[in-house]
């Protein structure tokens, strides 16, 4: 058995690795066998190439403004504080009242904890506009403008009344330590494998990347040269691999780092208003043009008005607010659910509002499936996979661990075949590239499949906000989401047939906490939006 000290130990030669070279997917076909055990002389699992234009590109759109160097011993007091920042709502830009179709802005001013304003940005900071009588909300768009000020910018969509709510995620100084984790400590959740065979078993580490300091089996995905290993068991082959599972997680912060990330202090807490955070909308003005933003792209995805949401381009969403609305839409379709347990809770929220939609049991995990649901008599199909290492999760066979890109390659497609992916939360800890390279690799397979049936529907689904604890934050921060999100949008954006469910906008415009796994009023709405592609209204 290993100690904690052993595995600690292990960790910190991960980390050395993955400091000293860049994370690539390499072509392995021809070179090993998925259970051929690497010599210790051989790095191939840690193997650079420079990276592509594409990569390149990538890195350069989520480029974060630079953050403060953080002083030893770390003091509040020049950090950025939500109690001493405020923020006010600008003047209509012509004078007079606002409208329906204006742009509202809002001037957010960060100070810190000694009261005095920041003279430089790079703090995460969130915006909605909402109306809680009429259950209507929308996601700002927040300008940076690097020198300790802000600007929320917001359509104004509907009449009536709307208030303005500003949140402080992180301080930029936060976020100095959020970057260090990931490039000093990006094992800082590990997995494990046990191998068994007769009575023998051993469980070893196992990642994308491991220092070569003993035997290690190479699982890379001869198909999608997606790389995994793991230490080679003592007493047993490759071959008797029976599981996978996150082995735990290793908070290595320097001193008092941790009073960065405080609940109710300096992490997701609301920047109170300098005067009026509520402004009245009146109906537009006959022939008034619509007021576009000049500073601010891409503009809100939509928007919710009386707890249903309204897309604002694209698609005319339906309210399928019924089993038989559902089940009507989805007659002779096959939905095949691909991603992490925010997918998952699709398959569980349309097993539960479908009654006739029967699980089959498949005896898999609880929390990878694979899961399978059946209405025989409407000939429909639904189905979840989850997407296969790194994903966190209890043990979960390894044989059923598979690659979105080796699913999709699998499938026929058509007009009946409705494919909904989402992945994102589990490649918080890894550098970026990681992330980017897994995302190439399922959009080839998506532009396969849509080469092979045109008509196939594609629908992905984007990170979201989330409750944030100190532990959740160090491995799953929205700020590690929000970098995440901007590289699957553009790894999809202008493919034809592939449209988006933008959760992060829903999550952040509605009026309930923010959840990993979001509550059922706004499943209820993304679902919708996933059923709109799959049968758009008639009259949109």
């Amino acid at each position: 058995m290993e100690t904690a000290a052993g595995t600690f130990l292990l960790l910190v030669v991960s980390t050395v690795f993955f400091l000293q070279r860049n994370i690539n997917v390499v072509e392995f076909q021809n070179k090993t066998t998925p259970t051929t055990p690497v010599p210790n002389h051989q790095h191939i699992n840690c193997s650079y190439q420079q990276l592509s234009p594409e990569e390149r590109r990538l890195l350069d759109s989520i480029t974060w403004p630079e953050t403060p160097r953080l002083p030893v011993p770390i003091s509040l007091n020049t950090t950025s504080d939500p109690a001493h920042s405020t923020f006010t709502i600008l003047p209509v830009r012509a004078g007079g009242q606002w409208h329906v179709g204006d742009e509202l802005e809002a001037l957010i001013q960060i100070g810190n904890f000694q009261g005095r304003p920041k003279h430089f940005g790079g703090d995460l900071v969130i915006a909605r506009l909402h109306d809680p009588e009429l259950l209507a909300g929308v996601a700002g768009r927040v300008v940076d403008h690097l020198n300790g000020s802000y600007t929320a910018v917001f359509p104004l969509l509907w009449e009536g009344q709307a208030q303005v709510e500003v949140t402080l995620v992180h301080s930029s100084e936060a976020i100095t330590v959020l970057r260090r984790l990931t490039m000093e400590q990006p094992a800082r959740v590990y997995f494990k494998s046990l191998f068994r065979s007769g009575f023998v078993s051993e469980t070893t580490v196992c990642d994308v990347c491991l220092p070569p300091t003993q035997p290690l089996c190479n699982y890379t995905d001869l198909h999608t040269g997606e790389p995994w290993f793991c230490y080679k068991p003592k007493n047993l082959r490759c071959d008797t691999r029976i599981n996978h599972y996150k082995g735990g997680f290793m908070q290595n912060l320097m001193a008092k780092e941790d009073t960065l990330f405080q609940s109710g202090v300096n992490m997701k807490v609301s920047i109170r208003a300098s005067g009026s955070n509520n402004v009245t909308v009146l109906p537009k003005k006959q022939g008034q043009p619509e007021v576009k933003s000049s500073t601010v792209k891409p503009e809100p995805a939509g928007y919710y008005y009386q707890g249903a949401w309204r897309a604002l381009g694209g698609a005319t969403v339906h309210q399928f607010n019924n089993a038989s609305a559902i089940s009507q839409c989805l007659t002779d379709k096959v939905v095949h659910l691909c991603g992490d347990s925010t997918i998952r809770q699709w398959f569980e929220h349309l097993s539960t509002v479908l009654p006739d939609l029967k699980g089959f049991n498949l005896h898999s995990s609880k929390q990878c499936g694979p899961f399978m649901a059946v209405d025989t008599a409407r000939n429909i199909l639904v189905k979840f996979h989850c997407h296969a290492s790194p994903i966190r999760s209890y043990a979960v066979s390894s044989v059923n661990l598979s690659y979105i890109a080796n699913e999709l390659d699998r499938l026929v497609g058509g007009s009946n075949t409705v494919v909904v992916i989402g992945i994102w939360s589990h490649f918080s800890t890894f550098p970026i590239e990681v992330y980017i390279r897994r995302l190439q690799s399922i959009r080839r397979a998506v532009l396969r499949l849509l080469d092979r049936a045109a008509d196939t529907l594609v629908v992905i689904r984007t990170g979201n906000l989330k409750a944030l604890t100190l532990d959740e934050t160090l491995t799953n921060s929205d700020w590690y989401s929000l970098q995440r999100d901007k590289v699957l949008r553009d790894m999809f954006k202008g493919l034809k047939n592939v449209h988006l469910v933008d959760a992060w906008d829903m999550v952040l415009a509605h009026h309930l906490p923010h959840n990993l796994h979001p509550q059922a009023p706004i499943i209820k709405n993304m679902i919708d939006v996933l059923l709109s592609y799959i049968c758009p209204p008639k009259n949109g």
